[in-house]
């Protein structure tokens, strides 16, 4: 069954998900929030999902940050949702510098880096990489 990483925002969120075997992170889509329950709901109704990893925000001392509210309640109403599924958050720190990177360093033209929804594609399949290899 397929682990599916969330990299939550207040517009827009970005999702990742691993294979069946659980051997590759891989960025499945971003979303735009206001829609993430509808798709979640069609996706996990076509594919196995055991569970869902949310990306935490904090601030470098771990002490929460103005959007750490707005994930914890989408992680109450995720587990709501889908009482069958586990949920797990995990620390986002530097994913967002790290995506950055990741997209500079695969050549990535700049007009395509300005896309925001591959920086949160991207995020997520570093949350998602992440929580693979501390599993290991």
């Amino acid at each position: 069954m397929r682990i599916l990483a969330i990299d939550f925002g207040l517009k827009r969120t970005g999702l990742a998900v691993t294979d069946p075997a659980r051997i590759i992170a891989s960025a499945l889509a971003t979303v735009p929030t206001a829609e993430l329950m509808d798709y979640l709901k069609r996706y996990t109704g076509k594919e196995a999902v055991e569970g869902f990893v949310v990306g935490m925000p904090c601030n470098l001392d771990g002490t929460p940050t103005d959007a750490t509210p707005h994930v914890a309640r989408f992680v109450a109403a995720l587990k709501a949702q889908f009482p069958k599924h586990w949920v797990e958050t995990t620390d986002e720190r530097f994913t967002s510098t790290m995506a950055h990177q990741a997209m500079l360093q695969s050549g990535i033209g700049r007009m395509a880096r300005r896309d925001k929804g591959t920086l949160d594609r991207i995020s997520a399949t570093i949350i998602l990489q992440g929580w693979m290899e501390r599993r290991r």
